[in-house]
């Protein structure tokens, strides 16, 4: 009988570790459900020393589909605003080097009023992925860019930049800011 009580016990245990909660749950927890990805729980809780949150992060975890090293986007866009310059110098100064040249795939694209994002595309043109680049360093993004896009293109050392302005040619990084 007890070995039957003791059974069920950890039975109810097990149930309650891989039971998933909802995203509201999740997001009350501190966690975003649909970003939250399992791999994150394993290692990254460990090297802070996080173990009495780890349930609560499986339980809002998505399972890692495949290692991120392996995936390749045939293109990125680098999506920013120049008046967002000051809020995040890494990203003014990955632009402004010659850093973008080595990746003939990565576009550049300043939009208005926006937080530093990546889109990453597929060889159709179709947004697979969008993440937030706002606390990436320099060395981070050119990482990311060298892991992540195709190595089609090779020899080409040019990138495009999309800007939206009325036509203005001075060499004003900021003139994506004007009114």
């Amino acid at each position: 009988m007890q070995q039957l009580v003791l059974f069920f016990l950890l039975a109810l245990s097990c149930q309650q570790i891989h039971a998933e909660l909802t995203a509201a749950d999740c997001r009350e927890l501190g966690f975003i459900k649909a970003q939250l990805m399992c791999s994150s729980c394993e290692k990254l809780l460990d090297d802070f020393g996080l173990d009495t949150i780890k349930p609560h992060c499986k339980q809002c975890c998505t399972l890692d589909q495949q290692p991120a090293v392996q995936r390749t986007y045939a293109k990125a866009i680098l999506e920013v605003c120049t008046c967002k310059f000051r809020a995040y110098p890494q990203i003014q100064a990955f632009i402004q080097s010659g850093r973008p040249a080595k990746f003939p795939n990565l576009q550049i694209k300043y939009v208005r009023g926006l937080d530093p994002v990546v889109k990453l595309l597929d060889a159709s043109g179709k947004v697979q992925e969008t993440l937030s680049i706002t606390k990436w360093n320099t060395d981070t993004v050119e990482e990311f860019f060298e892991t992540h896009l195709a190595k089609d293109g090779a020899g080409k050392s040019s990138y495009s930049v999309v800007e939206d302005v009325d036509g203005d040619d001075e060499e004003d990084y900021l003139r994506t800011n004007r009114i």
